[in-house]
């Protein structure tokens, strides 16, 4: 049977489930200052889980999130203790699991909103500034929920530029998983980040059911490719700089129903799977037990 990379699930929301703090517009980055032993402790259930692949907690830790919600101060001593917390969770399993560790470039003002985007040279040296930070530590840089082909332009190529493996994944309209959140079509995104170097191309934090019709088109590129959906029922009124508390969990994505899911991909030829926000160490787990009954070996990508 194939090989399949097994990404984690979400982080953002696992913390703010488990923090006793109330939510943030500074989100993960919120328990990363304060409860950084909360963020070990949901890297460690994701390796218990099977996750063979660790995203680092910098996805709400970008320059223009931080300026805007607390201190731009903050930005190089947070991107060291999210990849000093995922270092120390891998060695508290084990010292030598065979374990990815992979940086993040998310959108560099907040989710869903590519038309808060600034310029593409902007983008550019904003994400460069982020692969700067974390290239020493990671194997391979994901680009996470990029909702426009000028986000996704501009992630790529500053992650290329640092000489480790490059995966792009694009969040797309909920009702229609052909199109990025810009409305733009996802076969000329994807295209996009391919030519911009991207090994492997991906749909995320979108309804699983939009993530199975966007299969057909990311295999048209002929990379490897996959997906990690969430589980929000709908994500328009998370607006930039609000809090995630606004946004609904479905209550038809169990364990075994998120991976009936990601079985849809698998058959499409999805290669590399895992989940998104409310998709949390119980689903990959369930997801890693059915994708070993199945007969897959389970692999970090490398």
């Amino acid at each position: 049977m194939t090989d399949i990379v097994l990404l984690d699930g979400g982080m953002g929301q696992e913390l703010i489930h488990r923090s006793n703090q109330p939510p943030s517009p500074l989100w993960s980055a919120k328990v990363l200052m304060d409860e950084p032993e909360i963020v070990t402790a949901v890297h460690r259930d994701y390796i218990d889980a099977g996750a063979k692949v660790l995203t680092l907690n910098t996805y709400s830790a970008t320059p223009e999130r931080l300026e805007r919600d607390a201190s731009a101060d903050l930005f190089e001593p947070l991107q060291a203790k999210a990849i000093t917390v995922a270092q120390a969770a891998i060695a508290e399993r084990d010292a030598d699991a065979a374990i990815t560790i992979a940086g993040c470039l998310p959108p560099l003002f907040g989710s869903y909103h590519p038309e808060n985007a600034p310029a593409f040279d902007i983008c550019l040296d904003t994400y460069r500034r982020v692969v700067a930070q974390q290239a020493g530590a990671v194997d391979l840089f994901l680009c996470e929920t990029m909702s426009s082909i000028k986000e996704v332009k501009a992630a790529v190529q500053a992650a290329v530029e640092s000489g480790k493996p490059v995966w792009c994944g694009m969040s797309v309209m909920d009702e229609d998983g052909t199109r990025l959140r810009s409305g733009e079509a996802l076969d000329k995104a994807a295209l996009a980040a391919k030519q911009a170097g991207a090994a492997a191309v991906l749909i995320n934090c979108s309804w699983p059911e939009a993530v199975t019709q966007a299969m057909p088109v990311l295999a048209q590129t002929g990379l490897p490719f996959g997906g990690f959906a969430n589980g929000f029922t709908r994500i328009d009124a998370l607006g930039i700089g609000g809090t995630v508390d606004v946004l609904e969990t479905r209550n038809d994505l169990g364990p075994d129903q998120y991976a009936d899911h990601v079985f849809d991909w698998i058959s499409a030829g999805a290669t590399i799977v895992g989940g998104c926000c409310e998709v949390g160490p119980a689903h990959i787990e369930k997801l890693a037990q059915r994708l070993k009954q199945a007969g897959h070996k389970l692999t970090g990508g490398l």
